[in-house]
């Protein structure tokens, strides 16, 4: 069985073709530059997927392809609206027409649970219209798909668009613990490996045509994270709430998260929480 991982070389997207590879898929792995995390059994294609045609040849060859690639910064999001367009939607439909033209088993998609919400700005809108193009492409061409709503991702291999990572690289930078937002801050945090891991199993039959959101089964103030950063690198100021608006983020999972709408599937990544900021800093360190 094969696989096409778009945006394979990104942070969840890497995580996600490891763990297929693990299940002795041939993973095929499309994005703009290639992989660190390069296994000797993966293929790396490097494209744009604006060009059709270099990754036309993987698409007809895979029997499941795993779409993450798309611009996935809210504040970018904002300041390039078209480009968010263009990456988000547009070609998300251009994958969806070879989906069907090859006959692919399953197209997997990466959402975000901001579409459950009333925030996110550009971005919850580009991937909530993607989502309704691929129920079309079911509806109508009868494509099968898995849809998958991300919570708040941490951990290895992200860079400093990931909040967790940003907030500890400018504390080790620093020496100061801030946070541009409230100190009311709630979020699910899910260790992208764990995310991963449930990510390989969706090709599962039963996931078939469903809407399934992942994130922590335990919500988090922010301000308990932000406390263990401050203990595990012993700063001394306390910490610092900005309480900024940012454009487009939520304070807590308020009730316009509609999680009702579609399979929520948990992890108890918070367990490990102290384990997890501690690798993160030292990968930050010794990179």
């Amino acid at each position: 069985m094969q696989c096409l991982v778009t945006g394979g070389s990104g942070f969840l997207g890497s995580h996600v073709a490891d763990e297929l590879t693990k299940k002795n898929f041939n993973v095929f792995i499309f994005d703009k530059k290639k992989s660190k995390w390069l296994q000797k059994k993966q293929k790396m294609i490097i494209g744009d997927l604006k060009d059709l045609k270099k990754i036309e040849p993987y698409i007809k060859k895979s029997d499941y392809v795993f779409h993450f690639a798309g611009l996935a910064d809210l504040n970018e999001a904002f300041n390039k609206p078209s480009e968010t367009a263009l990456d988000n939607i547009l070609a998300t439909i251009n994958l969806l027409k070879m989906c069907k033209k090859y006959k692919v088993k399953r197209f997997i998609f990466a959402s975000s649970i901001y579409v459950l919400s009333d925030q996110g700005g550009f971005y919850r809108v580009s991937k909530k219209a993607a989502e309704e193009y691929i129920e079309e492409f079911s509806k109508i061409l009868k494509l099968k798909y898995t849809i998958l709503r991300y919570g708040t991702l941490y951990g290895p291999r992200s860079n400093n668009q990931n909040g967790v990572r940003k907030i500890i690289f400018n504390a080790l930078k620093n020496r100061k613990v801030t946070y541009d937002g409230s100190a009311k801050s709630e979020r699910r945090y899910i260790n992208v490996k764990d995310a991963a891991i449930i990510t390989s199993q969706i090709i599962n039959k039963k996931y078939e045509n469903k809407h399934l959101n992942i994130f922590g089964s335990k919500k988090i103030k922010v301000k308990e994270f932000l406390m263990k950063v401050k203990k595990i690198l012993k700063v001394k100021n306390k910490v610092k709430f900005e309480n900024k608006k940012i454009l487009g983020h939520y304070v807590s999972n308020p009730s316009t998260f509609q999680f009702k709408l579609g399979k929520n599937i948990t992890s108890s990544s918070h367990k490990n929480f102290e384990k997890d900021i501690r690798e993160i800093i030292e990968e930050i360190k010794y990179r």
